[in-house]
């Protein structure tokens, strides 16, 4: 699975409640078989544990404080995925905040995002540029659905 942790503004109620609205949800779990959503917070689930310093700082300084909560976005290795999680980005990101993709250290806004816009020549949730610079072969539906880790 790739995933995408997310910083909505506002407050974490808010924020459940458009879930709520979105897809199925329970006790802070939501999902609709190609997005799965978990809701974090600090205390309870270590936030930012293994997050170096500096990423810590990077996000800290996107949004202009340390956040207590975020969501954590896996996107199902079934799909491309690349529409859902803009989708969902659509609606969670709406009043503000920053989303974190598993390919680039950037924090990237919903203006960003809905742009196009590159940083270090990467996009957001950009798998393939990503890969293509590893040296890695390009994550596809048919690489995923023939049970083979990417």
């Amino acid at each position: 699975m790739r995933t995408v942790y997310v910083f909505p503004a506002g407050d974490s109620t808010a924020t459940a409640a458009r879930l709520d609205r979105l897809m199925p949800g329970k006790d802070g779990y939501w999902s609709d078989g190609k997005l799965f959503i978990d809701f974090m917070d600090e205390q309870d689930d270590h936030l930012f544990l293994g997050w170096t310093p500096e990423d810590v700082r990077l996000l800290d300084s996107a949004l202009g404080h340390r956040p207590a909560w975020a969501l954590l976005v896996s996107v199902s290795s079934h799909i491309d995925g690349t529409a859902e999680i803009r989708a969902l980005l659509s609606h969670v990101l709406e009043a503000g905040g920053v989303a974190i993709d598993d390919y680039s250290g950037h924090c990237w806004t919903l203006e960003e995002i809905d742009t196009g816009c590159k940083v270090d020549g990467l996009g957001f949730f950009d798998f393939r540029t990503h890969a293509a610079r590893h040296g890695q072969q390009p994550w596809t539906i048919a690489r995923a659905s023939s049970g083979r880790q990417v």
